[in-house]
């Protein structure tokens, strides 16, 4: 079995990177504020595409509080989503992703009981995360807590593809192979993210690393095992037009799995043999960049190796 590690810290790079321009929409403010985003950087108010003005969360009781100290900033206009983070930290999702890793790779193997512990204990430990915006699917998971529900009942229909965030972590971590792991990787994110085009796109990333690490090109794999993103006559028609055309004309840049999986396939697709063009045209590309981010820098990081001025700056590393 080839090394899995770089899956992982492949993903944590490309987070990273795409963290300070996160979610902006508007790409000319993008350049604006940060310029060319080839390096990691420190995100900065204000965030002009944020959405933290008309965001509210309010724990209906204490074990449901994932706030903390930043629930001050909601409801205010143009605050970071990311604003205490530091150039070349993870976001939330990828630092859970980092947690489930530890968890796995520690045992050696996949306890979804023990993973939904660890996620509750990290998520209300104040100061754990230091992110400011804290995702629809942790917050309906943690008002379903709240109310009664069964750790294991407390998920929900979300339709994001953070929902992809920790399966470079489950690959890292384990040394099951075949439908074993897709079927671990199916059960893991069904606890958080009850929707079956998640789940379903979730099953084709796993499929993919694997057919990677098994000699498969990336390209090749995922013709195999993405099919209803991927199509080798679509992608090479797009690549002969700017990224930002195609994410953002042909695909959104927003967080629906549909687009945004198929935005992350086509990316990666397009830059299979340079790591660092790939994880930088997505950060450019903006929109919901860090959680394409995950399956991109984890697909390239597979098929050629991580440049070391990545890992170096990168604050969390495995």
């Amino acid at each position: 079995m080839t090394d899995r590690l770089p899956a992982l810290n492949g993903a944590l790079v490309a987070d990273a990177l795409a963290m300070p321009v996160h979610w902006y929409y508007d790409r000319i403010a993008l350049k604006r504020d940060y310029g060319l985003v080839d390096r990691y950087l420190c995100p900065r108010n204000p965030h002009p595409d944020s959405i933290l003005h008309r965001s509210s969360y309010k724990p209906e009781f204490p074990v449901a509080d994932i706030l903390h100290d930043q629930a001050k900033y909601w409801g205010q206009h143009g605050v970071h989503y990311h604003q205490q983070l530091e150039a070349g930290e993870n976001t939330l999702n990828l630092q859970l992703s980092s947690a489930l890793y530890k968890q796995v790779h520690a045992t050696g193997r996949y306890d979804a009981k023990a993973w939904l512990h660890l996620y509750v204990d990290c998520m209300r430990l104040p100061g754990w995360h230091r992110d400011t915006y804290v995702e629809e699917y942790h917050r309906a998971f943690f008002t379903n807590l709240a109310r009664g529900k069964q750790l294991e009942d407390c998920g929900t229909a979300d339709i994001h593809i953070g929902g992809l965030a920790t399966v470079p972590a489950l690959f890292a971590g384990l040394n099951s192979g075949g439908e074993e792991f897709v079927g671990i990787v199916r059960r893991h994110v069904s606890l958080t993210h009850r929707c079956p085009e998640v789940i379903e796109a979730a099953m084709a990333f796993a499929r993919i690393l694997l057919a990677i690490e098994t000699g498969s090109g990336l390209r090749e794999a995922i013709y195999e095992h993405a099919s209803g993103w991927a199509g080798e006559k679509k992608f090479s028609k797009w690549s002969k037009e700017p990224d930002e055309m195609v994410v953002g004309q042909h695909l959104s840049t927003a967080c629906y799995i549909q687009d945004a999986f198929a935005a992350a396939l086509y990316l990666a697709w397009k830059y299979a043999d340079d790591f660092s063009s790939g994880i930088i045209a997505n950060a450019h590309c903006g929109g919901d960049n860090c959680h394409r981010g995950a399956v991109i820098g984890a697909l390239l990081a597979m098929e050629k190796e991580v440049p070391s001025r990545w890992l170096d700056g990168l604050k969390t590393r495995h």
